[in-house]
């Protein structure tokens, strides 16, 4: 038995070093590559043998007790006794948790009222009624006294307030520890950058907006195409990232500003600009005006993206 345990051990510890390796991609995604697998796997084969040795030992004592059953019921016959059955140990648990009175000595605790032939009978509050009882008055006394004698442990406003304070420590150290270029929307310039492109590819596919937009960008029954001249809400660089950042909520468009970095708000809009003129596989009828960019001018006022 040790050396189970011991084996079980060493699987749960093997894994432990992948974990942070894991966090980057979620198990669901890539299962069987993901190094949490044994971890998952060893888990799973703990719960499936601990359920069947559960499933033996009830089989085994309700064995057990058929055999027990059936002796003294031989041994009944043999003394010319009848036999009563002996009560299960949940029929004693049960008896003894409710101290109820059998039907058949129910007149031993009949009382004198009778209201139009319905008789009162003095039957006691369970014990586990009780217990429970009893014990909520020492947890309230414990309690009041803990929380607002001593001053032991911080009521729920006061330890709200701390997580909340915590969190906010910790996402000013997050942002401290990688700061974000500062991104103009009025002097965004887009350039076919490969790695900001790519980067906004792969924010694209995380965030599921091929399921409104297609993976290619063509469009489906919700979103619009989006490698055509046509838009809605206005093209060009500074409306399509004005667009994401913003979102269009009473059409069903998320404000991803709020639930992404704004260098990310950055690559989808330069993915989203990198897909026109390409070719979707079922491309969506064009929706809204035609944009035509104006000519480009030498102003030395406007700058690129920067790259992190």
């Amino acid at each position: 038995m040790k050396k189970i345990i011991s084996v079980i051990m060493f699987l749960l510890a093997s894994v432990s070093g992948f974990a942070q390796e894991a966090a980057k991609k979620t198990f669901w995604e890539d299962p069987f590559n993901s190094p949490m697998l044994p971890y998952y796997a060893t888990v799973a084969f703990i719960g499936i043998v601990f359920f069947l040795i559960i499933i033996v030992l009830v089989i085994l004592i309700r064995t057990l007790n058929l055999f027990i059953e059936r002796v003294e019921l031989q041994r009944a016959k043999l003394t010319g006794k009848e036999y009563v059955p002996s009560p299960s140990w949940w029929e004693k648990f049960s008896q003894k948790l409710n101290d109820s009175v059998p039907v058949e000595q129910e007149k031993d605790i009949e009382l004198e009222h009778d209201y139009d032939g319905i008789r009162e009978l003095d039957n006691h509050l369970p014990p586990w009624w009780k217990w429970l009882f009893y014990g909520c008055i020492v947890w309230a006394v414990v309690y009041f006294f803990i929380y607002h004698v001593s001053d032991s442990l911080p009521l729920m406003k006061q330890e709200y307030d701390t997580e909340v304070a915590q969190a906010k420590s910790s996402q000013q150290k997050a942002s401290a520890a990688q700061p974000q270029n500062a991104i103009d929307e009025n002097t965004l310039v887009y350039t076919k950058d490969e790695k900001i492109i790519e980067r906004g590819k792969e924010v694209f596919a995380r965030n599921a907006c091929g399921s409104c937009h297609a993976n290619d960008g063509g469009g489906n029954t919700i979103g619009p195409n989006l490698t055509d001249s046509y838009w809605i809400h206005g093209g060009g660089i500074k409306n399509v990232f004005s667009t994401i950042k913003n979102g269009v909520v009473e059409k069903g468009m998320p404000a991803w500003g709020k639930a992404m970095s704004i260098n990310d708000v950055r690559d989808v809009t330069f993915f989203v600009m990198s897909l026109q003129g390409s070719k979707p596989a079922a491309p969506k009828a064009p929706q809204g005006e035609l944009y035509k960019p104006a000519p480009e001018k030498s102003d030395s006022t406007k700058t690129s993206a920067p790259v992190k």
